[in-house]
């Protein structure tokens, strides 16, 4: 038995389910009698629809909590909206630190990088690895602090490793500029109660939809 939608917390995400509890399709079982396949294109709709609204909801609330651009947030964002018979869509969040360039504009500055209201003191903005410059700073240094490199070990080993990069140099290792989403974890219970409740707002309206169009064909007969 459906039970609504609900939310998995695993180690590096969040998984949402987007679903009707069987309890709310009660209301519409006479709907659903009478054109199942018009009743199963309503809910259908209405899921996916939430899941649109879910993702908006979500990247714009760890943006403003967590200071970053949405758009950053979005690209953590994956739908799977109904596909084949099973009526459940799912929304992943992948919330594993996020590498601070992509919080919003980077800015070198003689004291280090700012991108926003953080500030990097002692970091560069530059390109170390890959195609894409990024915020780095000396471990040696002594503005490095961990707390704004989540997700990171300091290794000898030459090559990235978890954010570091190890070299036989004065200059190494580095430590790459994240910002750690675990503070959103405690927020997934209430995300997919309000899904839930918006799920059963757009559901009415596309029930209701579905239900005027078959009433306006019967009166053409």
């Amino acid at each position: 038995m459906s039970i609504g939608s609900f939310s998995e917390n695993r180690a590096s995400s969040g998984m949402f389910n987007i679903q009707v509890s069987a309890e709310d399709m009660k209301a519409f079982a006479d709907l659903a009698t009478l054109v199942p396949k018009a009743a199963a294109n309503a809910q259908r709709r209405a899921i996916n629809k939430t899941l649109g609204w879910l993702a908006t909801h979500i990247a714009r609330a760890v943006g403003k909590q967590e200071r970053i651009a949405v758009k950053a947030v979005r690209q953590r964002l994956r739908s799977y909206p109904i596909a084949g018979g099973a009526m459940r869509g799912k929304l992943w969040f992948g919330i594993n630190p996020l590498e601070a360039s992509r919080a919003g504009r980077p800015r070198q500055t003689k004291a280090g990088v700012s991108v926003g209201s953080r500030r990097y003191r002692g970091a560069f903005f530059k390109k170390v690895y890959g195609n894409q410059a990024d915020i780095w700073i000396r471990t040696a240094s002594k503005h490095f602090d961990r707390a704004d490199y989540p997700d990171s070990e300091v290794t000898s080993q030459t090559g990235a490793s978890s954010g570091f990069v190890g070299e036989n140099s004065d200059r190494f290792p580095l430590a790459k500029a994240k910002i750690s989403l675990d503070s959103v974890r405690p927020h997934f219970e209430a995300w997919s109660r309000k899904a839930d409740q918006r799920l059963l707002q757009i559901l009415r309206q596309e029930m209701n939809f579905e239900l005027q169009k078959y009433l306006k064909g019967t009166r053409r007969v």
